[in-house]
């Protein structure tokens, strides 16, 4: 019994102390070493929180440069993030990215379905990716020139600047956020 009291006590102490001073050095790293420190990068808009620029947006609207679609909930609620656990031969995962295909090309018909990028029509793991490739938003270039009517250079202007490197030059790839790309691109319409 003694050793028994002896454990718990021990045990007690170890889980307090591990579960503070693990979630006191992880806060401490995200305030020395994350940007925000630690916090959403939040965007605003005259004032206005137009939402959080690391959890991917619902654009359906041809003004706006679109992101990969979610398999969270309600588009993309993060309460619910989570890939579809569905496999390459799957039939209704099959049928949802025809779906999403012919969706895609119904909005940008100047293009075949082999120049649709597979991002734009699966979804990430966490169903939350707020970003897209370079090659993807160029071919939306086209149909959000048209529908705001401005000049696609422009348009290809403002991508361009919304290019997100690599970092450190090293490690992952080209990006775009997509809230951002859109965000610059009201601005740029405005000032018009």
């Amino acid at each position: 019994m003694k050793n028994f009291i002896k454990s718990l006590r021990l045990t007690l102490v170890f889980c307090i102390f591990f579960s503070v001073f693990y979630v006191l050095v992880l806060w401490f790293f995200a305030q020395l070493a994350s940007p925000n420190k630690g916090n959403a990068e939040i965007a605003v808009v005259n004032g206005k929180v137009v939402g959080a620029a690391n959890v991917g947006q619902m654009f359906t609207k041809d003004i706006y440069f679109w992101g990969r679609p979610s398999m969270a909930g309600n588009g993309y609620d993060a309460t619910s993030s989570a890939g579809s656990n569905k496999g390459p031969a799957n039939d209704e995962y099959l049928n949802e990215i025809k779906v999403r295909i012919d969706t895609f090309l119904i909005h940008h018909p100047y293009l075949s379905r082999k120049d649709i990028p597979a991002e734009m029509v699966t979804a990430s793991a966490s169903g939350l990716d707020p970003d897209i490739t370079p090659q993807c938003a160029y071919i939306q270039i086209k149909r959000v020139a048209k529908a705001r009517k401005m000049d696609e250079n422009k348009i290809t202007e403002i991508v361009n600047k919304s290019i997100e490197k690599p970092f450190l030059g090293l490690f992952g790839t080209e990006k775009i956020n997509v809230l951002k790309l859109n965000i610059a691109l009201d601005e740029a319409n405005s000032t018009k």
